[in-house]
């Protein structure tokens, strides 16, 4: 079998997680994944639509009457990364966030609306934060690689990875580090969470969802819960002293 030719210098795409190896040289050669025309992907809606219609003439009466998502998801905008094919979803489902490093980001009107919305009109039961390692937003931190806008979104990863330095620098691989990196990072969003106004007035009125950190690992496909623990984030002293009151009325 032919192994296909990679021209490096070409704009990079991403790769299946399937590789080829060639046994004489010990190579890793990876297969460029497919991509679809845009004629593709309206045939795609178009056989969508029809096989959910098919399996429920009702389908899209229901999903058009409102949503009440039980779940607000944060994640990155990579593009390997929509969590509804990793969980077996549906559409009304999950209300969704997405930027570059699945960031919280305390003075983003574009997440804090989201934010608002999802917990004071949606009334969604569990946030969950959601990075994942092989990240190009990790790694443009950890290597300071960037310019522009994009540096100074990732900065406070940057920042981050110096608050560790010690504990990354021990990791045997880069890999490693990296994957270290990324999870550090999903923890520091979780806490970021905590400090918004809107996560601090539900908790004083004992409401709050549950809040989780998840980690996807592209080369297995699995999620992995990183068991974040919330309750010392939680203990705010105003949102005490409003439960004290409203236990005491």
């Amino acid at each position: 079998m032919r192994l296909p030719d990679l021209k490096f210098s070409e704009p990079k795409t991403y790769f299946h997680e399937e590789a080829y190896l060639c046994k004489h040289q010990k190579i890793l050669i990876f297969q460029t994944m497919k991509h679809h025309s845009i004629a593709e992907l309206l045939k795609g809606n178009q056989a969508w639509v029809a096989h959910q219609q098919q399996a429920d003439p009702t389908y899209f009466q229901k999903l058009a009457t409102g949503q009440t998502p039980p779940y607000l998801y944060i994640g990155c905008s990579d593009s390997r990364l929509p969590l509804t094919k990793f969980t077996q979803t549906e559409p009304g489902e999950m209300f969704v966030h997405r930027n570059i490093a699945n960031q919280v980001c305390l003075t983003d009107i574009n997440f804090l609306s989201v934010l608002e919305y999802a917990i004071a009109h949606l009334h969604v039961q569990h946030i969950i934060v959601c990075g994942h390692y092989y990240c190009g937003g990790i790694q443009a931190a950890f290597e300071g690689t960037t310019t522009g806008v994009v540096d100074s979104w990732v900065n406070p990863i940057r920042e981050l990875y110096l608050q560790h330095e010690e504990e990354i620098s021990q990791l045997p691989t880069r890999q490693a580090k990296l994957n270290r990196l990324a999870e550090l990072n999903v923890e520091a969003q979780v806490k970021n969470l905590y400090q918004t106004s809107i996560m601090r007035q539900v908790l004083r009125e004992d409401h709050a969802p549950e809040v989780h950190g998840w980690l996807l690992d592209l080369h297995s496909g699995l999620i992995k819960d990183l068991n974040v623990s919330t309750e010392a984030w939680q203990l705010y002293p105003s949102c005490l002293t409003a439960n004290l009151l409203l236990t005491e009325r």
